[in-house]
């Protein structure tokens, strides 16, 4: 039987989508290409979600008002955002929550080891893979029809950009009367990613050295299908995307949270010649620890040295591997296969500019550099305490932001006209509000708000229903969040 709703994706903004729709009464397939063990993309190596609130909620302190969410996101893409998507983005984080528990996602207070998002994020009780599970488990149960390695590389779109069907790997058609594209970006396609970055000034392919640090299932199929054969309207840079340093010892695929390196912003970061290349102590590390994996990537041989001293430890999460331990500064440059003058010179420049006056990690303190470039702004302190450590980094990609444009309906967009029963959520759009950069917590509040609406509207077109927009949704869950509390 042809269902109203299909929903390519298996991750968060796909099973927000599918909830919507399937709420709004249309009946709903979901395809999701991993085998079910490995279901959930990305997300289910996601902790939290970024929320804006004016006043203290449950696990969120204090206040984290629009604006300020607002100022967060456009310093860290220096403007490169649609700012009418990226505001609704955000407030609908503000409400979203209560939908959320419904759907049997539990929220708790962050770890201690996660530095200044007590304020701004909340934290999901068993991370991205109950969040996952949850939403998996309440789709079927309200009736959603969910296929596992189903795999989706074509779609059947008429000329006026509607949706008519999709068609599997495996060979079956399969028409619906609306769909919903939330498949992830490209970054574990490894000829993309080469063709993107090309080749640098030095003749490497930077890209041959990146890890991926999520699925291996986002091969942008459906990306470069709906650019390429149809034309849709797109957006963002191939080689911008959410890129973290991470440890150079983790897997290719899947290595997750846990192979972030968490203390560049407690000592100093190296390339493989023994230089410094950029501050390390600029903001708080949630709302710069994801520039650092292009920073990079950029560098000779795409490899970084993050190192540290005893008077870093515990206050920062610690990495699955333990690092590289030395007795001395000459002895970790040797161990980690450095030059040792320049490291030597590089660590006694550092150290002999450091102005320290009152260390806090947990503020922009005023322990800065003074004549050297580059400067560390903040948190700059000699790194002279016995035993030093080091982490050798390479970049990790999470999700590409190479994307389909769209508006505040979730329609994909042909020519500049908005698709009437084609939508889209989550990375495949999230270009549409990072055109660079990141900030923690962020992409599930992207995939979030898009997912919602997307299902919603997916919904309503099935049923030739006029479309509506993700203030809409916010409105909603406004009135049912005042009742539910009344």
């Amino acid at each position: 039987m042809q269902p109203d709703v299909l929903v390519i994706g298996g991750g968060n903004a796909a099973l927000c989508a599918a909830l919507m729709a399937r709420e709004a009464g249309a009946s709903v397939l979901l395809l999701e290409s991993a085998p079910r063990a490995w279901r959930g993309g990305n997300s289910a190596h996601t902790r939290n979600l970024r929320c804006m609130h004016d006043a203290p909620q449950d696990v969120l302190v204090e206040a984290y008002p629009e604006e300020e969410f607002w100022q967060d996101l456009l310093k860290v893409t220096g403007g490169q955002t649609q700012e009418p998507l990226a505001r609704l983005a955000i407030r609908h984080s503000g409400h979203c929550r209560p939908w959320m528990r419904r759907h049997g996602v539990h929220f708790q207070p962050p770890l201690s080891g996660a530095l200044h998002v007590a304020r701004t994020n909340a934290f999901f009780m068993g991370g991205g893979k109950a969040l996952v599970n949850a939403y998996y488990r309440s789709a079927e149960a309200l009736g959603v029809q969910v296929r596992y390695e189903a795999p989706v590389d074509r779609l059947e779109i008429d000329a006026d950009g509607r949706f008519v069907a999709a068609h599997t790997v495996a060979g079956e058609r399969i028409a619906a009367r609306s769909c919903v594209l939330a498949a992830g970006g490209f970054e574990s396609n490894r000829d993309w990613l080469r063709e993107a970055w090309g080749r640098n000034a030095r003749g490497e392919f930077p890209s041959d050295n990146f890890l991926i640090r999520g699925t291996a299932f986002n091969q942008g199929v459906l990306l470069r299908h709906l650019l390429e054969a149809h034309g849709a309207d797109r957006i963002g840079d191939p080689t911008q995307a959410h890129m973290v340093a991470i440890d150079a010892r983790a897997p290719l695929y899947d290595g997750g949270i846990c192979t972030r390196i968490d203390c560049v912003s407690l000592g100093v970061v190296v390339n493989r010649e023994g230089e410094r290349f950029y501050d390390e102590g600029e903001d708080f590390w949630p709302k710069r620890y994801a520039i650092w994996g292009r920073l990079v990537a950029m560098q000779p041989g795409q490899i970084g040295y993050s190192i540290i001293d005893s008077q870093a430890i515990g206050r920062f999460m610690p990495p699955v591997f333990p690092g590289v331990k030395a007795d001395s500064l000459p002895e970790l440059a040797a161990q980690l296969g450095l030059p040792i003058d320049t490291f030597m010179q590089t660590l006694e420049a550092y150290n002999d500019a450091c102005r320290v006056g009152r260390f806090d990690h947990t503020v922009l303190d005023d322990c800065h550099t003074e004549g050297l470039a580059p400067a560390k702004t903040h948190w700059a302190r000699p790194i002279v305490q016995a035993p030093f450590y080091g982490y050798a980094v390479r970049p990790g990609v999470t999700f590409t932001y190479l994307g389909l444009q769209t508006d505040d309906t979730a329609a994909v967009r042909f020519g500049g006209a908005a698709s009437a029963n084609l939508f889209v959520a989550g990375e495949m759009m999230a270009g549409n509000v990072l055109g660079k950069g990141y900030t923690a917590g962020v992409g599930m509040s992207i995939g979030t708000a898009f997912g919602r609406i997307a299902g919603r509207n997916a919904a309503l077109a099935a049923r030739q229903q006029p479309l509506c927009t993700l203030a809409n949704v916010i409105a909603d869950d406004k009135e049912k969040n005042a009742h539910a509390s009344a």
